[in-house]
Order: structure tokens, then C-alpha cells, then sequence
């Protein structure tokens, strides 16, 4: 039983001081990785999103209204 309190200790010791260390870094090559990584998703989902638009625009809603007018249309 003390034997596993002691290793209890030692892990919470060792997890204290990698939380203090990484608390502790000022370095901040994470934070402009991140900004990095924000800035290239936002302007490839905006790429995406007018993709989508364009597409829908002029591709799909016309011929959809069309083949609607054609359903409703019915001459038999």
C-alpha cells in the first residue's frame, strides 16, 4: 500500500511539472501554427462556399425550376 502511494506521488509530481513547463513556454510557434491553420480553413471553406453558390446558381436551380414547370405543366 505505501509502495503504491509512493508511485501515486512520483506520477502527480511528474505531471506537475510537464503541465508547469508547458505552461511556463513563451515561445508561441503553437499559437502562430494555429492562426496559420484558422486562416488557410477559412478562406478554403469560403473557396467551397462560392463554389457552391456559383453552382447552384446557374446550374442547378434553373433546371430544377424548369423541370418543376414541366411536372406542373402536363398536357395529357
Amino acid at each position: 500500500m505505501k509502495n503504491l502511494i509512493t508511485k501515486a506521488k512520483v506520477n502527480m509530481w511528474k505531471a506537475l511539472i510537464s503541465v508547469k513547463s508547458v505552461l511556463s513556454d513563451r515561445s508561441g510557434s503553437g499559437m502562430i501554427d494555429l492562426a496559420i491553420n484558422i486562416m488557410i480553413s477559412v478562406v478554403l471553406g469560403a473557396l467551397v462556399l462560392a463554389g457552391l453558390y456559383l453552382l447552384f446558381g446557374s446550374t442547378v436551380l434553373p433546371m430544377l425550376s424548369e423541370k418543376i414547370k414541366a411536372i406542373f405543366n402536363y398536357q395529357g
